[in-house]
């Protein structure tokens, strides 16, 4: 399968970074820079979440709403044009709170303070791009017939690892709980500073 990086690399990809690069008024480098980081802790909380019966039935049945069956995709050039929609950010700021909890805040400043894109900006781009990215999973969820919690997981598994040029993301997944208390929100600005280095 196909990771989640290589997305961005698509074509779909390359009109998801322009879209998000105007919205927010960051060069398409940056606004990269941000992606490349944070899809890949955003999708390992999802994961994370999903280890249990209940994190695993809440995120199928969101995946199963319309919002996030993947037809965002289909429409990207609708998405963009004339501005995001302020549903679709009200959606994103739904599921960052959702995914990260208490921690959104430092997560969007270690996000800025390794890319140089200010944490305004971090945090729209992450409402814009979390939609989509749920769009995607929902995607996904339908063309692989995922119904359980195994399945969502080993989904979401395959999308994080699939596709790397580095070892950052192998590190991301085994270190996202490092004080091994079964919460990774709470390592996850720590470890992006450590992993990514200081800019």
């Amino acid at each position: 399968m196909a990771g989640i990086l290589d997305l961005l690399n698509s074509p779909i990809g390359q009109s998801i970074l322009q879209g998000v690069s105007q919205e927010t008024n960051q060069s398409q480098d940056k606004t990269s820079s941000v992606l490349n980081m944070a899809l890949p802790v955003l999708l390992s909380a999802m994961k994370k979440n999903a280890s249990t019966p209940q994190g695993a039935e809440s995120l199928l049945n969101a995946l199963s709403d319309n919002r996030h069956n993947g037809d965002i995709l289909s429409n990207l050039s609708g998405l963009f044009q004339g501005g995001v929609n302020q549903n679709v950010t009200s959606d994103g700021a739904g599921i960052l709170k959702h995914i990260l909890g208490a921690q959104e805040n430092q997560v969007a400043s270690a996000l800025s303070q390794k890319s140089g894109v200010d944490a305004q900006s971090v945090t729209k781009i992450l409402q814009i791009a979390a939609p989509i990215l749920l769009g995607y999973l929902g995607q996904q969820k339908r063309q692989n017939n995922v119904s359980s919690q195994s399945g969502i997981e080993s989904l979401i598994g395959g999308l994080i690892g699939g596709g790397q040029t580095t070892n950052q993301n192998d590190l991301l997944s085994t270190l996202l709980d490092r004080d091994g208390d079964g919460n990774i929100i709470d390592d996850v600005a720590g470890m992006l500073g450590g992993l990514f280095g200081k800019k």
